[in-house]
């Protein structure tokens, strides 16, 4: 199939390109495609090396056509195999309509494929995704109302990929310094900018496109540009407390430490490490005091108790100063359904209100921004951070930070369901009998907030053959069942009902699978089951979940800090409920409650 795209392709013509860069952008988004369905012909274990090779002579052919004179650094690893004449022609192709658009455009769009066309295993071992051009020039935007000055400034981007932070700092270094002579510049650049990665690939590419930026400066000074990309692993690079700026877009996934890193990272860390995690750490040891980190990051550090520790040292050691939420997780990176955010660190900063801003990257790339107000970190600094995602939810946030009460003090806890179930395949049933329970999975739980035992999905039985060792996993008392995973673009995040007690007896307890959370009683809880499952389906409790939450996970540490209101105040409800249920009337009576927190 690719073959036959491919011998398809007609190239535009050089002159033809020339007569208008949106020819050109045209020709890229046409052709990059057929490079990633053309490597999808090459076995996974070459693939790594075939997209370097493919890359690599994009980039040559780039050069060839814009400065065939400049000089280049060697690559820092040479890969194997050769281009077939598909791969050949589709590389010439992207790296000819690359060299009709401006520099650092022209790189950003031979580089950003390397991470695309890598295999999915990969990616995801490097944490390697493509930063979409209008989030770094707003990341770095942030950075320049954060008072960074580009004529003094040290930099420095730990996980840089393909440059796509490095290239728009060094085109605003150059711009800044207007009346220095090119190997003043060049000099300046080599003491000020440096780029860590560990992907020697994706670190030459990044130096190449700095070194084809730099072409005019070096080919008028008469000099080599300086080396501004060190290929390393950055968790074992000694950090140095010397950069003005740490920016970038710092690597995702879960990471194994060594128990030497784990205990050098400690400060940081609450269970499994996440990539960027670590890396948000490291980045606050390498930046100066009053030094900024810049980041584009998920949304999960703000909530989730894995994130606890990793907050308390931000709010520290390096207070925000601003937040950009990115308003769609669709078709922003591709290949990668991500909630993100854009954060603007101070070190040794106050801990202050922090600015709120939305980003939308428009259709055509460009990014809309939308400002907000000001938010305050929480006193209890492992508690998650609660900022409004929307403009829409600004005095619903600043009322929930007034409210002290918590469903500890409603008399609950949060659990998650005991059973895993792929661990206990052979003790799922179709049918009950002796030491049978019935199995709760999350289907369970109705978008209506009723409940409803069911076992519908595929792998999905009703019963539990209860061995003598597995007690630990039957639930004897009634509980509020909440699903464990739901996405920000569901009408509801909240999704809860209440286990009756009378079916919990009938059967003599039940087993709660692992997508579901329990919230149970502390002894005799003082808000009833009814009106805590009713409570958790308002739409009101439902946008207070999102101020806090951060991923599809709807973890018990963050159910367990959602502010509420008093006992008192929400004792009223239960009348309301019983007249009529989750009506308008009882929304209303729930909302006022966070309304008169506002006042």
């Amino acid at each position: 199939m690719a073959d036959r795209m491919i011998a398809k392709l007609k190239v535009v013509p050089q002159q033809a390109l020339a007569t208008d860069p949106a020819v050109a952008r045209y020709e890229l988004a046409r052709i990059r495609p057929l490079a990633r369905a053309w490597i999808t012909q090459t076995p996974e274990p070459q693939r790594r090396d075939t997209a370097a090779l493919f890359v690599r002579r994009a980039f040559d052919r780039l050069k060839d056509l814009t400065a065939p004179d400049a000089p280049i650094h060697p690559p820092f690893a040479v890969p194997f195999g050769t281009l077939d004449a598909g791969g050949r022609s589709l590389a010439d192709a992207l790296g000819g309509a690359a060299a009709e658009l401006p520099s650092a455009e022209a790189v950003d769009s031979l580089s950003s494929l390397y991470s695309v066309l890598l295999p999915s295993h990969d990616r995801s071992t490097l944490g390697a995704f493509y930063t979409p051009a209008a989030l770094v020039s707003r990341l770095v935007e942030l950075a320049e109302e954060a008072q960074v000055d580009w004529t003094t400034a040290s930099i420095l981007d730990p996980a840089c990929g393909g440059g796509a932070f490095l290239l728009p700092v060094a085109a605003r270094i150059i711009e800044a310094l207007p009346d220095a002579t090119p190997k003043a510049v060049l000099n300046h650049l080599g003491r000020r900018l440096k780029g860590l990665e560990l992907d020697p690939h994706a670190a030459g590419f990044a130096q190449t496109g700095l070194d084809l930026l730099l072409a005019p400066l070096t080919q008028r000074a008469g000099v080599a540009g300086p080396r501004l990309v060190d290929v390393c692993d950055t968790l074992e690079r000694p950090p140095k407390a010397e950069f003005d700026l740490v920016i970038g877009n710092p690597p995702y996934g879960r990471l194994r430490l060594t128990a030497e890193q784990r205990q050098r990272f400690s400060r940081s860390l609450y269970g499994h490490a996440n990539l960027y995690g670590v890396f948000t750490d490291i980045a606050v040891q390498w930046t100066r005091p009053g030094g900024v980190i810049a980041y584009l990051t998920p949304t999960s550090v703000l909530g989730g108790q894995y994130f606890a520790a990793l907050r308390r040292l931000l709010a520290d050691a390096a207070p925000p100063e601003a937040i950009d939420f990115v308003q769609s997780r669709r078709g922003v990176f591709e290949d990668a359904l991500q909630e993100t955010m854009l954060a603007v660190f101070r070190k040794g900063g106050a801990p202050e209100p922090f600015h709120v801003h939305y980003v939308t990257v428009e259709a055509d790339g460009e990014a809309k921004l939308t400002r907000n107000g000001a938010v305050q970190l929480p006193e209890d600094r492992d508690a998650p951070w609660l900022a409004p995602r929307v403009p829409e939810q600004s005095r619903l946030a600043q009322a929930a930070a007034r409210m002290p009460t918590r469903l500890a003090d409603w008399g609950y806890r949060v659990s998650t369901g005991p059973l895993v179930w792929n661990r206990f395949k052979d003790q799922l049933c179709e049918r009950g009998g002796r030491d049978r329970h019935p199995l709760i999975w999350a289907e369970a739980v109705s978008a209506n907030g009723q409940f409803s035992f069911r076992a519908e999905k595929r792998n999905h039985s009703p019963w539990f053959h209860a061995g003598p060792k597995d007690g630990w996993l039957i639930v004897k008392d009634p509980c509020v069942l909440v699903q464990r995973t739901t996405a920000k673009e569901q009408s509801r995040r909240l999704i809860a009902a209440e286990l009756p007690a009378a079916f919990v007896r009938t059967h003599g307890g039940v087993v709660v699978e692992n997508h579901l959370n329990m919230v149970r009683a502390i002894g005799r809880p003082r808000v009833s089951a009814q009106l805590m499952a009713a409570v958790l389906n308002s739409a009101t409790l439902d946008q207070v979940y999102r101020c806090i939450s951060g991923s599809v996970a709807v973890s018990a540490f963050e159910l367990e800090s959602m502010p509420l209101p008093s006992v008192d105040q929400v004792a009223p409800l239960a009348d309301l409920l019983h007249q009529g249920g989750v009506t308008p009337a009882f929304e209303g009576a729930l909302a006022s409650l966070y309304a008169e927190a506002d006042a």
